[in-house]
């Protein structure tokens, strides 16, 4: 009950602070455009309101946990968030109701009703839909936590995260794969999931539930700018579609491949594995299953979207001006409309909005001022931007220095991202290969659209621009995210784009067909293995009323750290302790020094003697040491009888599998440094 009132609570504030900050209501009902703006209104609510009353949540338990320790920290912030905020609401709508007043966020339809209804249903069944996946891909069922082969590599840090605010006192953050340093992989949509645990809501319905509203928000928007950008309402549905499943020439290519070995059938339907040609494809890095395992990028997207529809009327303000070609351009660089504000204060309620987003979804963050930086150089108001820009920023830079000890990325120039050939052309030819006629064909595409489009798909290609120029993490995989964020709003163009040519004739709706096949064959294939590769064979089982989570929960708490095997996801990680060393690729590719706790760990598993036993882990502040039955750690023998020695036994699972010691307190303090 808690739960559904502090979500309640994140919408209806939301719908404050967008019909007074982001929203020209009166504008909005006055634009001819054949779309129901609620459908843009509500997502925007619940964006805006999840971002400002989840920070102020986590605010709040922060300095009830660190500053004045308390062991509930998360009472005290829900407490003193959720009952002002609803008493606040209360007597805000009780004022309104008294004077007889209509809502701020009052929302006028289109007129349309049966277009209405259509939309209604529409997104109502893709809601049913986004339900459904998120469930069948992450459930618990009679006390087991299932999560599938596609996904659990991902689940594993974020539930960890989840459990180190339902069930720890996460305060100073940490991040639970490498505990005792600071946090740097952004955790505030599992703090929400984890908040929402904490007040009552089983851990799969408060990670399905906001995952599913956050994209079903995000496809909301998208719909709507699609409507908006070309006019057809087939053109929001068409986008949606092909959002879910991604183009690429792959499943012909396997297909053919298959056919001529004489075992296509089988494999078509037996084949448990993504597939792919160019490097990392068969990852999925491409296809519908990002969204199932990154499930904070859909909460960052819908935040983009929000300030990617606001900004579209300074882009359209451009666009009305007479002059042509490259007239246009120069004024729209020099002339003094070209950059005096228009309206700041949207402008500074966008750029917090962005920013607020930053430990949700960096790659997000990026992603849209990158497109909104697009927009600005052919749109009026550029001042407005800049200070979009400069407060998205600078909200960006004081999280981050709260949170972060060191720097955060490392920002570098990298040309080529995944292609093996990093000349021009192996670019072109490698975009060609993972993608199909996708981006690539833009090139064509462009060419029958108007000043306004191409203006607006100027923008949206300049996050792929990115992936191929530069570098932020260790790992370049990451990347992959820009190239995603500009794939779902590309898809506009390629919807419109099969629309118009659907409506020229029986020749045009053959061709549309083909391109149709060509730009989701591979993605739908790739739908198919998601069902395969996750159903009750292909599995991660954990066991949620496991003695040994209850008693990790019961004994540790954040200040402790636990040394580990390089656990990814089981009964350990559940509890929310801070792991030593967990599964090395979560941390190394958000930036921590994996080797040197890798080095570490091992000179205190294979020990030949208890004073470095004790010594190390002391020095690493190590509290408590796990060790599991006939364990190796990184391909070296571990030693039990000298911890053993070292350390008293505090715990043994119910199987005798697991064993816990708890570092002595007097261990010496001047151990030897392992770093060179």
């Amino acid at each position: 009950m808690l739960g559904v009132i502090y979500i309640s609570l994140c919408i209806l504030v939301g719908k404050e602070l967008a019909g007074h900050f982001l929203f020209n209501l009166e504008q909005e009902r006055r634009r001819e455009r054949n779309l129901n703006f609620c459908w843009v209104f509500w997502p925007a609510a619940f964006g805006a309101g999840t971002l400002l009353i989840t920070w102020m949540t986590y605010v709040v338990s922060w300095i009830a946990g660190a500053v004045f320790g308390k062991e509930s920290p998360l009472f005290y912030g829900n407490l003193l968030i959720m009952v002002p905020g609803v008493l606040g609401l209360g007597m805000l709508y009780w004022g309104r109701f008294r004077k007889g007043r209509r809502t701020s966020g009052k929302d006028k339809s289109s007129g349309n009703h049966a277009q209405e209804i259509r939309e209604a249903v529409f997104f109502a069944a893709l809601f049913v839909f986004l339900i459904w996946i998120m469930f069948y891909m992450f459930h618990i069922k009679g006390g087991i936590l299932y999560s599938g082969f596609t996904v659990y590599g991902d689940y594993a840090p974020h539930t960890a995260m989840m459990r180190s605010f339902s069930m720890g006192n996460n305060f100073p953050t940490q991040y639970p794969h490498y505990g005792g340093a600071d946090v740097k992989y952004h955790f505030m949509f599992q703090f929400l999931a984890g908040n929402l645990e904490y007040l009552g809501i089983r851990l799969d319905f408060a990670y399905n539930l906001v995952s599913a509203l956050s994209l079903l928000g995000f496809l909301m928007l998208l719909y709507g700018l699609a409507v908006r950008i070309t006019g057809k309402c087939a053109a929001g549905v068409c986008s949606i579609v092909l959002f879910f499943f991604r183009s690429a020439f792959t499943f012909f290519r396997f297909a053919a491949e298959h056919i001529a070995a004489g075992d296509f059938w089988t494999v078509l339907k037996e084949n448990t594995a993504f597939i792919g040609y160019t490097t990392n494809e068969n990852w999925g890095l491409w296809n519908f299953n990002v969204y199932l395992n990154q499930r904070h990028l859909a909460f960052g997207l819908l935040v983009v979207c929000t300030a990617l529809w606001i900004y579209l009327d300074w882009l359209e303000a451009g666009d009305r001006h007479q002059e042509k070609g490259l007239i246009w351009m120069k004024e729209r660089l020099f002339a003094k409309e070209a950059w005096a504000c228009r309206d700041a204060g949207r402008a500074l309620a966008v750029g917090i909005l962005i920013g607020l987003t930053a430990f949700w979804n960096g790659a997000a963050v990026i992603g849209g001022l990158l497109i909104l930086m697009g927009f600005a150089l052919f749109s009026d108001g550029k001042l407005d931007y800049a200070l979009t820009a400069l407060a998205a920023v600078v909200f960006t830079v004081l999280q981050t220095r709260f949170f972060i000890k060191e720097s955060a990325m490392s920002f570098s120039f990298y040309w080529g991202f995944l292609a093996e050939d990093k000349s021009a052309a192996g670019v072109v030819w490698y975009l060609q290969q993972m993608s199909g006629i996708f981006f690539v064909g833009l090139i064509v595409v462009a060419v029958f659209l108007k000043r306004r489009e191409r203006s607006i798909l100027a923008g949206f290609l300049l996050p792929v621009l990115f992936a191929f120029c530069i570098s932020l993490t260790p790992d370049i995989n990451v990347n992959h995210k820009y190239i995603m964020i500009a794939y779902a709003f590309v898809t506009i163009f390629w919807a419109e784009t099969v629309i118009r040519i659907w409506k020229s004739g029986w020749a045009g709706k053959a061709a549309a067909a083909v391109m149709a096949v060509c730009l989701t064959a591979t993605g739908i294939y790739d739908f198919s293995v998601i069902l395969r590769g996750n159903d009750e064979r292909h599995r991660v089982a954990v066991n949620m009323d496991s003695n040994l989570t209850k008693w990790l929960t019961e004994t540790l708490d954040s200040s402790d750290l636990l040394l580990t095997p390089e656990y990814s996801m089981n009964e350990v990680t559940m509890s929310g302790v801070m792991m030593y060393c967990g599964w090395p690729y979560y941390a190394w590719s958000a930036g921590y020094d994996t080797n040197y706790r890798a080095a570490a760990a091992v000179d205190i598993y294979t020990a030949s003697d208890t004073e470095t036993v004790k010594n190390l882990a002391k020095q690493e502040g190590i509290t408590y040491i796990l060790f599991e039955e006939n364990m190796t750690f990184e391909q070296e023998n571990c030693r039990e009888d000298v911890i053993a020695e070292a350390c008293p036994l505090m715990y043994t699972s119910d199987d005798g599998r697991i064993r816990i010691y708890e570092v002595p307190a007097d261990a010496d303090e001047d151990s030897r440094e392992y770093r060179d």
